[in-house]
């Protein structure tokens, strides 16, 4: 059964849905332990439903392995993958793991982010700001690196990083900020440098989401209900939804939400769009302007 808020039952027919026949690497397609689903595992399971074949990867096995099973117990195809984005040698086999098992790839989907040890400019450790730079930026263009060449070389293929209102809105964790604000840049150079041959990158910019990263791992940071979390990070969502009640209040979103625009972006529906950063945030990053 699918968990509340997701989008369909099972996996679609062989032969249909919006990734029909595709390969997608899913990067970070794990998660942290929390009542929700993460962005990178409502990824790879949509990615599945909608037909795809999914090579699961994340730096923890037994959590790739949880979303295989999700993935397959609808009737999807899925294999778990060990690796570190942090290390190259990670992501070349990585590459080398969907070409052997699966024969192609054409969806890369870089879901990739860390924050621990983040603080404002002064107290931020250079420690710190180097781990979440290797891994926030310099793993989704050591990704890319070991993927691409695989596309062009079909002429065709999708790349969807995974970006952070962080990078445009104001926020007082400055590795974190300025490494999304580079996923941002990184996107749209690698659209230049790559549409001619027939490969799109794209990146959503996700804002305020209740996943367990964002929620139940502040909510264990500081000592407070996931609940309380949860309320502090509703109001300050632009977007009202209807309640149980009928009642219009501010929500964040969800994984699904995220999950649902990087699917458009990594279908043939959005085969002329390349270069694009889209906002799934409810209006947080409209305020920016």
């Amino acid at each position: 059964m699918s968990a509340p808020g997701a989008p369909g039952a099972s996996g679609a027919p062989p032969g249909r849905g919006r990734l029909a026949g595709k390969v997608a690497v899913v990067v970070g397609a794990g998660q942290a332990p929390g009542e929700t689903i993460g962005n990178g595992r409502a990824a790879a399971v949509l990615f599945a439903r909608e037909g795809a074949r999914v090579l699961v990867v994340d730096r923890d096995p037994d959590s790739a392995r949880e979303t295989c099973e999700r993935i397959t117990a609808e009737g999807g195809i899925a294999e778990p993958f060990r690796a570190d984005v942090a290390e190259e040698r990670d992501c070349a086999a990585m590459a080398t793991a969907a070409l052997d098992r699966f024969g192609r790839i054409d969806v890369l989907h870089n879901n990739v982010g860390i924050g621990a040890g983040d603080a404002g400019s002064l107290d931020l450790s250079v420690e710190h700001w180097d781990r979440i730079h290797q891994v926030n930026l310099r793993g989704m263009w050591l990704t890319a690196k070991h993927v691409v060449p695989h596309l062009r070389a079909q002429r065709s293929g999708a790349v969807v990083n995974v970006s952070s209102a962080a990078a445009v809105c104001s926020i007082p964790i400055l590795a974190y900020k300025t490494a999304k604000a580079g996923v941002n840049a990184l996107t749209q150079e690698l659209a230049v440098e790559h549409a001619p041959f027939g490969v799109r990158v794209n990146a959503v910019m996700p804002g305020l989401i209740d996943t367990p990263m964002a929620v139940d791992g502040w909510a264990d940071a500081l000592g407070v209900s996931r609940e309380e979390i949860r309320a502090q990070r509703d109001r300050l969502v632009p977007l009202h939804s209807h309640g149980d009640d009928g009642e219009l209040r501010p929500r964040m979103g969800t994984a699904w939400d995220v999950a649902r625009a990087a699917l458009y972006l990594a279908s043939d529906e959005a085969s002329f769009v390349t270069g694009v950063v889209l906002p799934v945030d409810g209006g947080q990053c409209a305020r920016v302007g």
